[in-house]
């Protein structure tokens, strides 16, 4: 099932959009089936299973951590992901260029979001992301890659095209007013739900769970 739905997502993603397997809650099996049929980025979303499986899967999966991070989580993390796409607070960025200065690394890391109606979403409000990426200066260990969104949680496309729309423009804004950010060039929106309509919007990358290894495993 696995090697099938990967082969249907890869004929149907333009050549410029990564895809990135959302293996959250999915065993060490799933992963590798995965990996077998060329998969190599990987999203996962709690701290301890991400480190558990970085460490003991293949060294040339490229993990992404996707969800939300707390401060002292951040040695479970950091010293494996190739992206952090949850940045969701100031606080959490000094934190991660802190690690970073101390274990000299530089963390990629994209700035998460919150345009949709969902109270309950993680993310910084559009004037927020403004007022950080003037600051790109005070955070020498973290490099600004792009934004990450989620449309709300609903089954309305007009709603979710709208979302869409606004952090496209949101991310365009960003390019624009700062092109000294030469690698701020991601956009990670889309998922098993409403991946087709991201990229109508211009996305650079899709995090897709179910639609490659089913419904999660708890």
């Amino acid at each position: 099932m696995i090697a099938y739905n990967l082969e249907k997502l890869r004929k149907e993603l333009p050549s410029g959009v990564k895809l990135v397997a959302v293996s959250k809650f999915h065993p060490f099996e799933a992963i590798l089936e995965a990996y077998g049929e060329g998969q190599r980025a990987f999203g996962e979303n709690r701290p301890q299973e991400f480190a558990s499986k970085a460490v003991q899967l293949p060294f040339d999966i490229e993990w992404h951590f996707i969800g939300h991070l707390q401060t002292n989580k951040l040695k479970l993390v950091l010293p494996y992901a190739s992206l952090v796409e949850s940045i969701d607070t100031l606080h959490l960025l000094e934190a991660v260029n802190a690690w970073g200065e101390k274990n000299s690394k530089t963390i990629s890391v994209l700035l998460e979001v919150h345009i949709g109606a969902e109270e309950t979403k993680q993310g910084f409000t559009p004037s927020e992301i403004a007022a950080v990426l003037m600051m790109t200066g005070d955070f020498p260990f973290v490099r600004f890659r792009g934004l990450m969104g989620m449309a709300s949680h609903t089954d309305d496309e007009e709603a979710i095209r709208g979302d869409f729309a606004r952090i496209k423009a949101l991310y365009d804004e960003c390019r624009a007013a700062h092109p000294e950010l030469a690698d701020f060039d991601q956009l990670s929106i889309g998922m098993s739900d409403d991946w087709r309509i991201a990229l109508d919007y211009g996305c650079t990358e899709v995090r897709i769970g179910t639609a490659i290894f089913g419904n999660r495993e708890y």
